[in-house]
């Protein structure tokens, strides 16, 4: 056998404080770019870390470090890694070896404490098929004649960083999950809609990779799916928000806009790599379209949701989140209800209010785009109508004037007789074209 070889020889150091390092905890979450491992520690310590051949494997010695008598591990074969070692090279270091099921490259860095984390060592591990995977059928074909209407659907939060918790512990990552999947369902079953999920599983995905990922694949909308917490427990009610140009429109969207955003800071980003990228995503006069179509997407998903249950606000809500902030795709953020609140807790766990939820947003997007369809797209070509789900406070004069039709015309259309202006909550009316 091949003598093991030194690939990659990274060192870090960190003060220690005087105090002597207890690792207490791994935990692995993969995903479909990269493999992350995170080491939770008492405090910050010096480490070395590199990477061996034959068998493939990530060495990480810790000086002044320790294992706690407790230790424990989520590791099950995730991901690259395949089995976790330790042990002592010399007195003083502790080795943990991470058994990989091929080469890997890799970056780490240390984090400081944050919310309900302590200090953190994390490893990122990037195999050779990383990229391998096409996306979804209908991206490559983006670009051809009669084209699907992308959605990008963004799940909140996810792995490292669980995001927001009800009083019965339930967990914002898995709920909005749930919710995403089915919105994905329905928005597919649309006729020239297709979905793509940005997040598939239980991993953490930067704000800028979220929307990054989006505009690789050229979505037409990217919305992103939340259920946040309040300190007032009896606040409840579903919530729509685009990026705001100046500031937030009220302190409840700065307060939930400030709890979004310091996801990176838990899901374990080293938020110094991102600031320029940031910095260079300012707002000006060519993200003037991008932010009009997010304001007209952001009011028609709010009027279907309003059919759905309660809203929180009867307008759209305007604040700074990180995730919301691509200069050509339009984007919005929906709360689909508050996970502190007892009772929105227990309904966001149930299948019916996810369906109910999944398909009001659906009804919203569906909406907007059969009355501003991108060109070349299927919806563009084939229509020979436009589609629109009556909300609470709609009548058809109003509808009527905002496709810029007669009310008699729209009458016909829909079979309705009577001078009445008033029509039932939730029926799909024929929107007549020409």
């Amino acid at each position: 056998m091949a003598p093991s070889r030194i690939l990659i020889v990274m060192v870090l150091t960190f003060s220690l404080h005087g105090h002597a390092a207890e690792v207490n905890k791994l935990r692995v979450w993969a995903d479909p770019d990269k493999t992350r491992a995170v080491l939770d520690l008492t405090e910050s310590a010096e480490y070395k870390l590199f990477t061996l051949k034959n068998p493939n494997r990530v060495v990480i010695d810790l000086a002044a470090s320790t294992l706690d008598s407790e230790f424990k591990s989520n590791l099950k074969k995730s991901g690259l890694i395949a089995d976790v070692r330790h042990g002592a090279p010399k007195p003083g270091t502790l080795r943990i070896v991470l058994d990989l099921t091929e080469a890997a490259k890799m970056k780490s860095f240390m984090l400081a404490p944050t919310g309900e984390y302590g200090h953190r060592l994390v490893v990122d591990l990037f195999g050779a098929s990383k990229g391998a995977r096409s996306s979804v059928k209908h991206v490559a074909d983006v670009q051809k004649a009669n084209r699907d209407v992308v959605i990008a659907i963004d799940a909140g939060h996810g792995g490292e960083d669980p995001g927001a918790s009800g009083p019965k512990r339930t967990r914002e990552k898995h709920v909005v999950l749930q919710i995403a999947r089915e919105l994905k369902k329905k928005i597919d079953a649309e006729p020239g809609m297709s979905g793509l999920l940005i997040r598939d599983g239980d991993y953490y995905i930067a704000h800028r990779d979220r929307y990054e990922k989006a505009r690789r694949a050229r979505a037409d909308l990217f919305v992103s799916i939340h259920a946040d917490a309040f300190h007032d427990s009896r606040v409840r009610g579903s919530s729509v928000f685009v990026l705001s140009r100046r500031g937030a429109s009220s302190e409840y969207a700065r307060l939930i806009a400030d709890s979004e955003n310091r996801s990176d800071l838990v899901g374990g980003v080293k938020l110094d790599e991102k600031d320029d990228m940031l910095a260079s995503v300012l707002l000006d006069l060519s993200q003037s379209a991008t932010m009009e179509a997010s304001n007209a997407v952001a009011e028609s998903i709010l009027g279907t949701l309003k059919n759905a249950g309660k809203t929180h606000k009867n307008h759209v809500g305007h604040a700074n989140f990180l995730v919301l902030k691509s200069p050509d795709v339009p984007s919005v953020l929906v709360e689909t209800a508050f996970i502190s609140n007892p009772g929105e807790e227990k309904k966001l766990t149930q299948r019916d209010f996810q369906h109910r939820m999944s398909q009001a947003i659906a009804n919203g997007v569906r909406n907007y785009f059969y009355r501003s369809p991108p060109p070349g797209t299927w919806i563009a070509a084939n229509r020979s109508y436009d589609r629109h789900v009556v909300s609470r406070g709609d009548t058809l004069g109003g509808i009527a004037s905002r496709y810029k039709v007669s009310l008699s015309s729209l009458r016909r259309a829909n079979n309705i007789s009577g001078s009445g202006d008033k029509i039932l909550v939730g029926k799909e009316l024929v929107i007549p074209t020409g």
